[in-house]
């Protein structure tokens, strides 16, 4: 396919608010490496990555959540020196956007040929040499290097997963980023077939993401949301739906449960933190994988101590770990959950509507 030397793209041009995203139509079109591919964007989906980056929420001198406010306009007390998920610097101009589904269109001198034409759905974590798990070793895509709210992007041949599927790009850009989250924070707790999930954060891309794969294992859910989205959590799958407003939060999991829950997933963080660990049995798994109702939480050590407790995060995903999960995309046993769609000229548009929270799975970006 004929690829042209400039092409459309919503650059980032610094932390702060959403009038630091600058959509251009004249932005130069990246050239493949040797080891990469060009891909020609179809979609390309939203994610917390996003709004975290651009505010600098990662700095440790930020305290609160991903506020509306904070959100919108940045956070006066971010270093910009720990701007990035791994506390280090992020380099401006930057493009964003680590959920890609699109086709390759160019190759590097090392990729076969024949590549090109594939359909793709992009890996985001782009792992080092060395020891996977180590910050220093992984970067992310569009955070470490450009990424894919543009008409083309460039990345390594290996992370461009070739994907069979009558889904739209649209619905495939639901995934890379939820999909490699959930698995790696349902992997790191380690449901069984029986056990008791209580998830917070249900009804956004990792927590629609989250339930299914746990119901894959056999396990049942307890979803916290809003009894706005409890009629579509429940066909989605879950046994049981708990307001995440109500004062008697741990005691509401527990009666849903019939009793203390063997498993609590959170990308919330913040006033739900107590009651998801207050909720877990004996030797209960908790796995976190996002705070953005608030990083900094007031615990009693006595509770991990004397219930013998299993605390994990997750964040760096392991190598192959999101090719062997895009085989549930294309066997039909991961359905996408799209929210809602926008122009790449209203990226800023999508990230109020992302932020809002108001909606259910994801919201993405098409170059149409």
């Amino acid at each position: 396919m004929t690829v042209p030397d400039q092409m459309r793209a919503a650059v980032l041009m610094g932390h702060g608010g959403l009038d630091q995203l600058v959509y251009h139509d004249d932005w130069p079109t990246p050239q493949p490496k040797p080891d990469e591919v060009l891909v020609k964007v179809g979609a390309c989906g939203l994610n917390n990555t996003d709004i975290n980056t651009r505010t600098a929420w990662y700095s440790k001198t930020v305290t609160e959540g991903i506020t509306r406010a904070g959100g919108k306009d940045g956070f006066a007390e971010a270093e910009a020196a720990q701007g990035s998920w791994s506390n280090s610097e992020i380099t401006f101009p930057r493009i964003q956007g680590a959920d890609v589904a699109g086709q390759i269109a160019v190759v590097g001198t090392d990729v076969p040929a024949s590549r090109i034409g594939e359909r793709v759905i992009l890996d985001p974590w782009l792992h080092g040499h060395g020891q996977w798990h180590l910050a220093e070793n992984a970067g992310y895509f569009g955070s470490e290097c450009d990424g894919g709210f543009a008409d083309y992007v460039a990345i390594r041949a290996a992370n461009a997963v070739p994907i069979q599927s009558h889904l739209t790009d649209a619905e495939l850009a639901t995934f890379p980023t939820a999909l490699t989250t959930a698995e790696h924070l349902v992997w790191r707790a380690d449901p069984q077939p029986g056990e008791w999930v209580v998830i917070a954060g249900a009804s956004g891309g990792v927590g629609t993401t989250a339930i299914q794969l746990c119901l894959l294992r056999g396990a049942r859910i307890v979803a916290i949301s809003t009894p706005q989205k409890a009629e579509t959590l429940r066909q989605l799958g879950c046994s049981a739906i708990v307001d995440r407003n109500n004062a008697s939060l741990e005691d509401d999991i527990c009666d849903a449960a019939g009793g203390r829950v063997d498993v609590a997933l959170d990308v919330v963080g913040g006033a739900l933190f107590a009651p998801l660990v207050g909720a877990l049995r004996q030797r209960g798994r908790y796995s976190t994988s996002g705070a953005i109702a608030g990083p900094v939480v007031a615990f009693d050590l006595r509770l991990l101590i004397y219930k013998d407790l299993q605390f994990t995060g997750a964040t760096i995903t392991p190598p192959g770990l999101f090719a062997r999960a895009c085989r549930l995309i294309e066997t039909g046993q991961l359905a996408p959950q799209l929210a809602a769609s926008f122009p790449l000229k209203d990226l800023a548009k999508a990230q109020e509507a992302f932020m809002a929270k108001s909606h259910i799975g994801n919201i993405v970006m098409t170059m149409e």
